[in-house]
């Protein structure tokens, strides 16, 4: 499958994903969560759904209830999208944000010692 269109799905699982999380999911470790992508196997078979959340004292709990409602969102997501195979879901805790905000820190420290 062509990369454009690998892009294009996970564009759409994303907010689709998202939407699921928003509105259908009773779990609520799971409303405050924010899906920052998704990336499909050209196959497939798998996806990888990063997300952060608000409050990183609930990391470990929005974590266990993702893996629990991952069945649901599977299954809402394939009446939604039209596609031969809805990929399994893999939630994973997305670090990036984290990482660029220690990154301004550094760069804040940087700058406050040169003045």
């Amino acid at each position: 499958m062509s990369s454009i269109k690998i892009d294009r799905l996970n564009h759409t699982y994303q907010e689709e994903i998202s939407m699921i999380l928003m509105r259908e999911v009773k779990d609520e470790n799971i409303k405050f969560v924010t899906i920052t992508g998704v990336d499909v196997t050209s196959d497939l078979s798998f996806a990888k759904v990063y997300y952060t959340v608000l409050d990183d004292n609930k990391k470990e709990t929005t974590a266990e209830a993702l893996e629990k409602a991952s069945s649901f969102i599977r299954t809402k997501l394939a009446e939604r999208i039209e596609i031969r195979h809805t990929p399994e879901l893999k939630f994973i805790y997305d670090t990036s944000i984290a990482y660029g905000e220690h990154i301004d820190k550094i760069i804040e420290e940087i700058n406050n010692k040169e003045d």
